[in-house]
């Protein structure tokens, strides 16, 4: 690779890293070409993408970025960064995944909101519902007290009405 072709790599890295919500370090040693399409194919499905070059680059794209010094101590032997360009939840939860059934693919460690993450964070946060379920669980957490006024409401205009019934047939 020639300076520019390193410039122009440095220059995505750091554009990805800064557009990114999450960034995750995975170590690939002994992973085949078929597998590693797979994953690419499967990241870009949750919102993720990887990207590999040499570690010495991924150095120098880091500089400047706030919090990232312990992150930049795991750049070495043969890595690769996954972005998550939209939410880190699926592309952790994909990551987790196509890990467990393969040894060669190694999370080493996140970044995110400034913040690096362990190993165990990163499985952690692949446990996290995504977005929408999350919604749809504080939806449903917010329509049940209105749904059991409701039917306390319904079972008072049926006592009510039983005991119309009742009346009414004792008059009879």
């Amino acid at each position: 690779m020639n300076r520019q072709q390193k410039e122009a790599v440095v220059a995505d890295f750091k554009e990805m890293l800064s557009s990114a919500e999450a960034t995750f370090l995975v170590r690939y040693r002994g992973l085949s070409v078929a597998d590693m399409f797979s994953l690419r194919t499967a990241l870009r499905g949750s919102g993720g993408k990887l990207k590999i070059t040499k570690a010495r680059l991924m150095k120098i794209a880091t500089q400047g970025i706030d919090g990232i010094e312990p992150f930049k101590d795991d750049f070495k032997d043969q890595i690769g960064l996954v972005f998550a360009l939209d939410q880190p939840s699926p592309v952790a939860k994909q990551l987790v995944e196509f890990a467990k059934g393969r040894d060669a693919l190694q999370i080493v460690s996140g970044f995110f909101e400034s913040k690096v993450l362990t190993k165990e964070e990163v499985e952690f946060f692949a446990s996290i519902p995504s977005r929408e379920v999350l919604l749809a669980q504080l939806a449903g957490t917010l329509q049940a007290p209105v749904a059991s006024f409701a039917s306390v409401l319904n079972m008072l205009v049926l006592q009510l009405l039983y005991a119309l019934k009742q009346v009414a047939e004792q008059k009879a």
